[in-house]
């Protein structure tokens, strides 16, 4: 069977900071390949919609599959459906991804048809299933497939992350990927999933808290085949299991690749194991994500990171003392007021670190999504993007944009204003001395892709689809059916353990 697999057009943060490979869809377009089926991709991060719609005249696929990981994609991709339905009713539509997962039943229902499957959970083992499935009467029996006739049986995980290599292959103009300096960089998966709980997260209500690791072997394997010089780290807390990380290092050190890496962690466990992180330096590790959402603990326990001010001020300085440039998220939250503002500005100037802000948004998947969805002031999905206020704001909306765009005016002026142009002018230079401009044009986005009215008037466009709000509001923990894609699986003793590094709380 042809096979076309489409990532849809980037969002508000990533037209400046970054723009990663979709290597989820590029693992399960690997596993359909193994399948033996004729597989392409295109990413419309990269190319345009008449692209596609040249790719689909050209290719004639027969099954084409929609990557559904951002929310706020969720309108492009339902009207590219109807139109790929419209010139070819024939082709068998489906989409997936972590998104569109939580949200299966209300694209079906939007679509009208032009959808004919979701699959809920991870893909690589369903989306072989299904296209076997295909123009039979066995699609209801697919794990995780959701259709306007039933829903399947429950999502199953991939049993062996070793499994299947990312088709990176299947790409085109892979110079266009890019994470703030590492221009171009390549994405790679060490371990999937995570056992903290969030409050505001989903991907531990996708993964049912698991955590599961690939080999040293495979995961070297995997990185030696990657041509980018920049590496992006994917996993959601990178080095949870220190052995782990000093097993692939040394597959890496045999295999003599050289590369510059990016990761994300945590606090804690960034302070509880420094040594992997400090040996990764010397591997060319050089930037690390830090997730500290919040610069008191009041934040803290609002998020429920787990977490404390003390172990976040620890963390900043190991990173310091390992050599690493650290950038760290803050959420801001809609009931910020003008000095609230004032104080996270002036918090973030005292320290060396980049400080990027995104705004608390209850997304389906997420436990706020249960306790705050009564509040929400749109039901827009393109406002789902932690870039918009979809909470009632204290401030009037349109100052809370403005303090909002204000504050990350000036945390970014820190590093690239006109104290940091030479560093940045030289970085910039040797970029496009081999022909890598993404960095270069990021420098020049801020003002034009970030600026309070454009958020503020969002607000007012028409709204073609609308989310389905929960069925339930509860000020407590939701039931696991409606909480989790993945269930999680019962500890030993009948109560799935809270505790990331117990003993058989995550690897294979």
């Amino acid at each position: 069977m042809r096979v076309l697999f489409v990532h849809p057009s980037p969002l508000m943060y990533s037209e400046i900071y970054l723009r990663l490979e979709p290597l989820g869809m590029e693992r399960v377009a690997a596993a359909v390949r193994a399948a033996g089926h004729d597989v392409r991709m295109i990413d419309l991060q990269i190319f345009k919609h008449p692209d596609l719609f040249a790719e689909l005249k050209g290719f004639k696929p027969q099954a084409v599959g929609f990557s559904l990981n951002y929310l706020a994609n969720a309108p492009e991709v339902i009207d590219l459906a109807k139109e790929l339905k419209r010139l070819d009713p024939q082709c068998f539509v489906f989409s997936g991804g972590h998104s569109g997962s939580f949200v299966a039943d209300e694209l079906l229902e939007h679509a009208e048809g032009a959808i004919d499957c979701v699959l809920r959970g991870e893909g690589e083992t369903a989306a072989v299933m299904l296209l076997q499935a295909v123009g039979t009467d066995s699609i209801a029996k697919v794990p995780g497939a959701v259709t306007t006739r039933g829903v399947g049986p429950a999502p199953i995980m991939l049993d062996d992350l070793d499994k299947f290599f990312p088709a990176r292959d299947l790409g085109r103009r892979r110079n266009k990927y890019f994470i703030g300096v590492l221009d171009p960089a390549a994405s790679i998966e060490f371990t999937r999933g995570c056992p903290w709980d969030c409050s505001f997260c989903s991907a531990w209500t996708f993964y049912g808290r698991s955590y599961r690791k690939s080999t040293a072997e495979a995961a070297a394997e995997d990185m030696a085949s990657i041509k980018e010089s920049g590496v992006f780290i994917v996993d959601d807390v990178a080095f949870i299991h220190p052995e782990h990380g000093f097993a692939i290092g040394k597959e890496i050190e045999k295999r003599r690749i050289k590369k510059r890496y990016y990761l994300e962690t945590r606090s804690d466990v960034l302070c509880r194991n420094p040594e992997v992180f400090r040996y990764w330096r010397k591997l060319g590790l050089e930037y690390m994500f830090l997730g500290l959402e919040a610069i008191d603990e009041e934040g803290l326990k609002l998020h429920r990171k787990r977490s404390s001010m003390g172990v976040n001020n620890k963390a900043l300085e190991v990173a310091r003392d390992i050599g690493l440039t650290v950038a760290i998220n803050l959420i801001a939250d809609p009931s910020w007021d003008a000095r609230r503002f004032e104080i996270i500005r002036e918090w973030a100037m005292s320290i060396p670190e980049i400080v990027h802000l995104t705004v608390a948004t209850p997304y389906p998947g997420t436990e706020l999504w249960f306790t705050e969805s009564r509040k929400l002031t749109t039901l827009d999905y393109r406002l789902f993007d932690i870039q918009h206020a979809v909470l009632p704001t204290t401030l009037p909306l349109d100052e809370f944009y403005r303090q909002l765009v204000k504050t990350q005016d000036v945390l970014n002026k820190k590093h690239l204003g006109f104290a940091a142009l030479k560093e940045v002018a030289t970085i910039a230079g040797k970029l496009a001395l081999k022909g890598q401009t993404n960095f270069l044009k990021m420098l020049w986005k801020f003002n034009r892709v970030y600026n309070p009215e454009r958020q503020y008037n969002e607000h007012f466009k028409e709204v073609k689809y609308a989310m389905r709000p929960p069925k339930m509001h509860t000020d407590k923990r939701p039931a696991a059916e409606d909480l989790y894609i993945h269930m999680p699986k019962p500890a030993k003793h009948g109560a799935v353990s809270a505790d990331p590094l117990a003993p058989g709380g995550g690897g294979r």
